[in-house]
């Protein structure tokens, strides 16, 4: 008889490493992930301090007596501070900056609306309709970026102020013969110009994110029996709200900062002039009156840092949506 063998000692438990993070595989996660280590968010940290350190000195410059904004700057506000609410009072009573800001919201707000949602219809007619002319057309737009602005002022104020005629033919009549008030004349000139000038950008933009959606997609919409218009509102907008909230920050700031298109075409009214020229009335021709300047800056501030800060999430994914391929 033979002896059975003796069984092999076993094997030491070994703890179990943990796996490794697969790598990322999309331009997102690549971006993601270097953003993600420790240099990156020091560096992050540091640059947002120092952003926002004016800001600050803005805020304490804006609730300081006149006789310290003079004597020191804002700074010393920490050793010595002094506190007044009385240049806010000054800026929105006596100074009326309350109406102009009221003015740039109800001329910023249309102009985004109109300039986006326009440009949204555009993108999609370029981006999945076939017809005649259509790579012509988004040249023509692309081209129409590089067109300075303030080359079309001019031609646009004789349209408004003149109006169109091409002969004995009058194709449009001067704006001031349309029966409308002051006011109303000055907002809807803003609202045109705003919608023009940014029509270009935002429709190149959105164009490029909608070109990319799915194709199936599309295709398995219409075999549905889905139009042009059902496919419009819901699957290509849906999908292109992060684009849509990016661009309308970028047109919102611009618009609500502007006063170069403000003085050409508002009428410098009160009824109808947004916050930025009062600022600049107030600046006066030698930059004095700093504690009213400081105050009039950070009231016109307030709307555009709640605009962004309520879309910031938007605003992120919308840099992003079109870093989905390796």
């Amino acid at each position: 008889m033979t002896s059975a063998k003796p069984a092999a000692p076993a094997a030491p438990a070994t703890k179990k490493s943990r796996p490794k993070p697969a790598p990322a595989t999309t331009m997102a996660g690549r971006v993601r992930q270097r953003l993600s280590t420790r240099l990156a968010t020091v560096v992050t940290i540091v640059i947002a301090v120092v952003w926002t350190i004016p800001t600050i000195g803005l805020l304490l410059s804006s609730v300081r007596p006149r006789e310290a904004i003079n004597r020191t700057g804002w700074w010393t506000f920490f050793s010595d501070p002094e506190l007044t609410f009385a240049n806010y009072q000054d800026v929105l009573v006596n100074g009326r900056l309350g109406s102009y800001f009221l003015n740039s919201l109800v001329i910023t707000i249309p102009s985004v609306l109109f300039s986006v949602g326009f440009a949204a219809f555009a993108a999609y007619a370029l981006s999945w309709m076939n017809f005649r002319g259509r790579d012509w057309i988004f040249i023509g737009i692309f081209a129409l970026q590089i067109v300075p602005l303030q080359m079309a002022l001019i031609p646009l104020l004789r349209f408004f102020n003149l109006g169109v005629t091409i002969g004995p033919i009058t194709i449009a009549l001067p704006w001031s013969e349309w029966g409308v008030s002051p006011a109303t004349a000055g907002f809807t000139r803003l609202w045109f110009a705003h919608t023009c000038f940014g029509l270009a950008l935002a429709t190149y933009l959105i164009h490029n994110f909608m070109s990319e959606l799915p194709k199936d997609l599309m295709e398995a919409a219409k075999v549905d029996g889905a139009g042009h218009g059902k496919i419009f509102r819901r699957i290509a907008l849906p999908l292109v709200i992060p684009a849509l909230a990016s661009i309308a920050i970028f047109q919102f700031l611009w618009i609500w900062n502007d006063l170069l298109v403000a003085l050409t075409f508002s009428g410098g009214t009160e009824q109808s002039a947004p916050i930025t020229q009062r600022l600049s009335e107030m600046a006066g021709s030698r930059g004095g009156e700093w504690q009213r300047l400081t105050a009039g800056a950070f009231v016109s501030m307030v709307i555009p840092l709640i605009v962004f800060i309520s879309l910031q999430r938007y605003f992120v994914r919308g840099l992003l949506a079109g870093s989905v391929k390796g």
